[in-house]
């Protein structure tokens, strides 16, 4: 099966949190990239089109734009 990804994504199992207008949904990040990542939700449900990726291991802060949905998973491109 061919990758059509532009990054070489990692696989992962970390602690995130989706936030967006003040408010936050926990998540785990499955796989990661340079461009990317795969995230595991309860719902993906109110989840909005863009929002930041925090990953408090990481020290890090994405902002995020989703690029597919699924029933627990959502997949993020960076901006």
């Amino acid at each position: 099966m061919p990758n059509n990804r532009g990054a070489l994504r990692h696989r992962v199992l970390k602690r995130g949190s989706i936030d967006f207008n003040g408010g936050a949904i926990d998540c785990v990040i499955r796989n990661i990239s340079e461009t990317g990542a795969a995230l595991e939700v309860t719902s993906p449900v109110g989840i909005p089109e863009t929002f930041n990726l925090v990953i408090p291991s990481d020290h890090t802060n994405r902002p995020c734009r989703v690029a597919w949905r699924r029933e627990r998973r959502i997949g993020v491109r960076f901006t």
